[in-house]
């Protein structure tokens, strides 16, 4: 639309104080104006109201119209000066009277296919061709002329049955249509938007106006106030060449329902699951089977009645609370999967989260800093996950449930006696009972657990409290082993199951039986026979100071309360003596100590302390048999010192048990470096703990080497006054154990001096390094209490222990 033709509508507009279009247009010289007759498309033509024709007139509200003058089929309104130079005072041939109708055949801008408006054509006249469609823009009541030229009046249009257009609000501009000035000149760009298209001669020699195009301001909303008062015919919907597909889930699922379908009853089924895994899965590895999952858990039964029980509020609470109960009971049992593989014990919600740190710490020994940080991660992403998976599905069971009321109080009813009657009748599946309400037991155990725990401290104390040696005065200790050099040795997982096992009894034994054969033939005896371990699987330093205390110390708390008490252990009391200089070599130590001062050790030589520059074999800092050969350099090789005694900790025969060290001349040992060609020899632990049959080797072949390192030394540097105490701390992992349950470990008192071993007489126990399989077997608190009583003034009658549970 050209500037010229805005500004004459706007002149047309009610109130401008302009005259009507025959007087205010601005005639060009030369030209003669055109009657304002409907015949040569005047805009003067009244309205049966007085109003102007044009779109440019008042709505029936008298606000004026917002499109600028275009008229109801979207061809902007000519003046008499706008017609050409040589229209004349009649139609043209095989055109329509009026001026204002399109072409016959050409497309009229805004029409959308809507029929237009049947109309009054009673009184109209002008129109030469009977085969020319109706005007789009009559309307009823508009005046036409008569023969002499004056207007005539239609009679009384009929009433429609068209609604009542309702005023809807106005549609936001796109970004593309924001109202701008248009120039003042034509382009002649066909493709280009909202163009105004040059006239082209017609076939009298008349330029033909083509019809203007509609701009971004024409309404297109057949509902919009005034659009029928226009004679406007209602557009109908735009088809979109191409549909914009919605964004979003929403769309997706409109788009491909059946997919959709298939992905929410899928996503439901996992989701219940999921919470019936977190009830039904086992917190042993070795039980789980499925037949495990084929149960009904009384908890599910118990929960959904709960929920559909509850008013919308509280369940939704109660349904997020509980997925993350069963995320954290999830978690729980893995924790005990662990321990139970480990520790053959579940885990203590008390007592063992310091267990966690010593754990990241072994796989970082064993398996390198890249693995530890894998094995942190993983943990943390596995805990995140379970926690959220678990809380999503007990949410959407629970919207499932309440969408669902009736069907699923019935399924819960039918549940229940079922549960019932499989309880009664003791309904099992390959042994497994099916009606089972495992989780609520070991909730219950749990709880049960951390009472214990809470009341043992107070159990401990008082056991603490007995000794039967704290009154002896210290010239009254020890009297049997004044001036001997004693060794406490401790053979890492060394358990009855490297002795007695099928797949490795025949080896050990070779081993021992060369071993006392050895010893004997170097003048030393030895007696044999069984202590049990407080623990099994790891935790060393529970056993150590169960050993050397003489109490039961069974977990972390009595270990803490032990260290910050004055018990005194066995060291301290051969310290107390005043005979020995007491020390600690402990190539397991890799940081500071603190309970060592405890322990009433007058030095601790730890991993860096003893001179070592080879390769970690694992877990293991230094091996065996380079410890031992540092104790003879650091202490029991100096000349002129006082008696010793020492707490050596073994380590190559620690969990992974590869690679593994090897026994070679004592002579090359120099600084360990000998050891990393060694170390390049042996096994990968990854590929040793891909089944139980290479694990089990791996440890015997690990035991083996602490034994030989051991037995070698005592061979090569023992002599009169060396008495050596050897024993296992605990029994390996429950993959080499094979479900053995024992807790026993060797142990073996090594002496030239055949007085020391007379001492040991009435124990019981059998000669040579190997125990028989009916040898006396104590607990590992009562040794400290028998060593002291067999080897102090009275020689040989043991003292009442201490109580334990």
């Amino acid at each position: 639309m050209s500037l010229f033709t805005r500004s004459r509508r706007l002149s047309d507009a009610p109130g401008s104080g302009a005259v009507p279009d025959d007087t205010a247009r601005d005639d060009t010289p030369g030209e003669t104006p055109a009657p304002d007759t409907p015949e040569h498309g005047g805009t003067a033509d009244a309205r049966e109201d007085g109003g102007p024709q044009g779109d440019g007139g008042p709505r029936e509200d008298g606000r004026p119209r917002k499109d600028g003058g275009v008229r109801g089929n979207g061809t902007a309104a000519r003046s008499g000066a706008d017609a050409p130079a040589d229209a004349g005072p009649g139609p043209a041939p095989g055109r329509a009277a009026d001026a204002g109708s399109d072409r016959p055949g050409a497309p009229r801008p805004g029409d959308t296919g809507t029929p237009p408006e049947e109309t009054d054509a009673a009184g109209t006249e002008g129109t030469t061709d009977s085969a020319e469609p109706e005007r789009p823009d009559a309307t009823e009541g508009e005046p036409t002329a008569t023969a002499d030229g004056v207007p005539a009046r239609h009679p009384e249009p009929r009433p429609r049955s068209e609604p009542q257009p309702q005023p809807q609000p106005q549609p936001q501009p796109q970004p593309d249509s924001t109202p701008r000035p248009e120039p003042c000149h034509l382009s002649t760009d066909p493709a280009e938007p909202g163009h105004a298209e040059q006239a082209e001669p017609g076939p009298t020699g008349r330029t033909e106006p083509e019809p203007a195009r509609p701009t971004a301001s024409a309404p297109t909303d057949p509902a919009e106030p005034g659009a029928t008062e226009r004679g406007q015919s209602p557009p109908a919907p735009q088809t979109p060449t191409e549909e914009t597909p919605p964004a979003g889930r929403s769309a997706w699922r409109r788009r491909y329902p059946r997919a959709a379908r298939g992905v929410t009853v899928g996503t439901t089924v996992l989701a219940g699951a999921l919470m019936l895994f977190a009830l039904l899965v086992p917190n042993r590895v070795e039980r789980l089977a499925p037949e495990a999952f084929l149960r009904l858990p009384a908890e599910a039964i118990l929960l959904a009645a709960l929920l559909l029980a509850l008013p919308p509020r509280p369940r939704r609470i109660t349904a997020v609370a509980t997925g993350v109960l069963l995320g954290l009971l999830t978690v729980l049992k893995f924790l005990d999967m662990g321990f139970y593989q480990v520790l053959a014990r579940p885990f203590d919600l008390v007592l063992d989260w310091i267990l966690l740190d010593d754990a990241t710490d072994f796989v970082r020994e064993s398996f390198g800093r890249g693995g530890q940080v894998l094995a942190v991660v993983g943990a943390v992403v596995l805990f995140v996950l379970l926690l959220l998976l678990m809380t999503l599905a007990t949410v959407r069971i629970t919207r499932l449930m309440t969408r669902h009321r009736a069907a699923a109080a019935r399924t819960t009813l039918v549940l229940c006696v079922a549960w019932i009657t499989c309880v009664t009748l003791g309904v099992q599946v390959s042994g497994v009972r099916v009606a089972t309400k495992g989780t609520a037991e070991m909730l219950g155990n749990r709880v049960e657990q951390v009472q214990a725990g809470i009341r043992d401290a107070r159990v401990f104390r008082k056991q603490a409290a007995v000794d039967a040696f704290a009154d002896t005065p210290p010239d009254q200790l020890l009297t049997g082993l004044r001036g001997k050099d004693v060794l406490f040795t401790f053979v890492e997982s060394y358990g009855r199951t490297a002795i007695d096992h099928p797949e490795m009894a025949a080896e050990t034994d070779a081993v021992l039986t060369e071993g006392t054969e050895r010893l004997t033939a170097a003048g030393f005896g030895s007696r044999s026979g069984w202590l049990k371990s407080p623990i099994t699987g790891a935790g060393s330093w529970l056993a150590h100071s169960t050993f050397l205390s003489g109490l039961w110390i069974k977990n972390q708390q009595r270990y803490r309360s032990l260290t910050t008490s004055d018990r005194m252990t066995l060291t301290n009391y051969f310290r107390r003596a005043g005979d020995w200089r007491t020390v600690g070599i402990v190539p397991g130590v890799r940081r500071a100590w603190p309970e060592g001062k405890f322990f009433g050790l007058d030095h601790i030589y730890d991993s860096e302390h003893l001179g070592y520059h080879g390769p970690y074999f694992s877990w293991t800092p230094v091996p065996d048999q380079f410890t031992m050969e540092a104790f003879q350099r650091l202490e029991h090789g100096k000349a002129d010192r006082p008696p010793i005694m020492a707490e050596i900790i073994l380590a190559s025969s620690h969990n992974p048990w590869s690679p593994i060290a090897r026994m070679i001349d004592w002579e090359d040992l120099g600084d360990g470096s000998v050891f990393h060609q060694i170390k390049k020899e042996g096994t990968d632990p990854k590929e040793v703990w891909k089944n139980p049959e290479s694990i089990r080797t791996e440890y015997r072949r690990a035991v083996e080497y602490s034994l030989r390192s051991l037995i070698e030394w005592i061979e090569r540097y023992g002599d009169e006054d060396t008495v050596v105490v050897f024993l296992g701390d605990h029994q390996p992992v429950p993959a080499v154990v094979d479900g053995d349950p024992s807790k026993e470990v060797p142990v073996t008192v090594v002496a030239r001096d055949e007085k020391v071993l007379d001492r040991i007489d009435d124990w019981g126990w059998t000669d040579g390094l190997k125990p028989a399989p009916d040898a006396p077997s104590w607990g590992m608190d009562r040794f400290r209490d028998r060593f002291m009583t067999a080897y102090g003034p009275d020689g040989g009658t043991p003292t009442a222990a201490a109580p334990r549970d």
